[in-house]
């Protein structure tokens, strides 16, 4: 089946929806764009252009060209603060509808927006294409396994110097809003555990290019005792991490070591004796399916993939909003200088 799309927001982060859907194997001609929506028509025409989509509809209300084009999905790549109202409003146009993370600003309106895809019968997605990456793919393999023990604590460093301009630059919290959800959300997915309180400090460092919120250190509890803490700046020149952070992972038999790139050590307790337990190498597994290893073009396969077999994709909203949870109680948690616990 080839699905109909419009595709509403088409600044930067457009690009990478387009160039997945266009080039990646896992979906060369399954979707048709049929029309694109912004605000400012040109920013529209201009990714037109550039990806030949000459027959698009293109446009600057999103009410009146999905009227027109009566697209199977929406793809949902406008700034958080817009997103809400255009979710609703694909979702009332009958679109399944896959939107860009953060999936909303509070926690009432991702509930309101699970509510409203159950309602109207359609499937509604978050992109979390950090989640879709083999590095995070063979980390929860191996967990599953076993193979570490019980695990209980994840730790994760996150430190880049990126200079974005635009939006990001204006944000509230923006390291905790725009970028750790997808950190966060891989820790519960890697851990395979629900979140359940955080203790958090939000900082925005000296000469930070950030109006607000920059920097943050955060400690989550997880269900089973399991702890996970997350140290992070978008404002910290002189030694990039990798974008998926460099992480350590402790279970009751040993240790893996990530460094959110090609790097793994693992290393298991191999003797009962002496000061320092003997230890020994082990294996981390490749991913299960190569295909959930694409980032962007995984995440709109799955979602494709579950419109097709009626389940929820991985990233649906109504689990994807415990995601946001995690990240709206670190915000309060910073705000008011409390453990805050995580409910949905």
């Amino acid at each position: 089946m080839v699905y109909s799309a419009v595709l509403a927001g088409c600044g930067a982060m457009s690009k990478g929806w387009l160039s997945a859907l266009s080039d990646h194997a896992l979906l060369k001609g399954r979707v048709k764009i049929v029309g694109l929506v912004d605000l400012d028509r040109a920013n529209a025409e201009a990714r037109a252009a550039e990806f030949g989509l000459k027959d698009a509809l293109i446009g600057t209300d999103l009410d009146a060209v999905l009227s027109q084009t009566k697209p199977d999905l929406l793809f949902d790549v406008v700034v958080p603060v817009a997103r809400a109202g255009l979710v609703e409003t694909g979702l009332r146009h009958g679109c399944h509808v896959l939107t860009e993370k953060p999936m909303a600003t509070s926690l009432d309106a991702a509930k309101a927006m699970v509510a409203q895809a159950k309602t109207a019968g359609r499937v509604h997605a978050v992109v979390q294409n950090r989640r879709f990456i083999s590095g995070v793919r063979r980390i929860r393999r191996l967990i599953a396994s076993g193979a570490l023990g019980e695990i209980t604590s994840l730790n994760c460093d996150f430190f880049i110097g990126a200079h974005f301009g635009g939006f990001r630059e204006e944000m509230d919290n923006v390291l905790l809003l725009d970028m750790a959800i997808h950190t966060l959300d891989a820790a519960r997915f890697m851990a395979g555990k629900a979140p359940r309180a955080v203790y958090c400090l939000e900082t925005n460092p000296r000469r930070s290019w950030y109006r607000h919120g920059a920097a943050a250190n955060a400690i989550f509890e997880f269900e089973d005792d399991v702890i996970f803490n997350y140290r992070g700046s978008w404002a910290a020149e002189g030694a990039n991490t990798s974008w998926e952070s460099a992480w350590r992972i402790i279970g009751t038999k040993g240790t893996l070591m990530w460094d959110g790139e090609d790097g793994f050590e693992a290393r298991v307790v191999a003797g009962d004796t002496g000061f320092f337990r003997d230890l020994k190498d082990i294996e981390v597994p490749p991913p299960a399916n190569a295909d959930q290893t694409h980032g962007h073009a995984s995440v709109i396969a799955e979602f494709l993939s579950a419109i097709e077999s009626g389940r929820p994709p991985e990233t649906a909203g109504s689990d994807n909003i415990n995601s946001l949870a995690m990240v709206l109680a670190a915000i309060e948690s910073a705000r008011t200088g409390q453990r805050i616990t995580i409910s949905v």
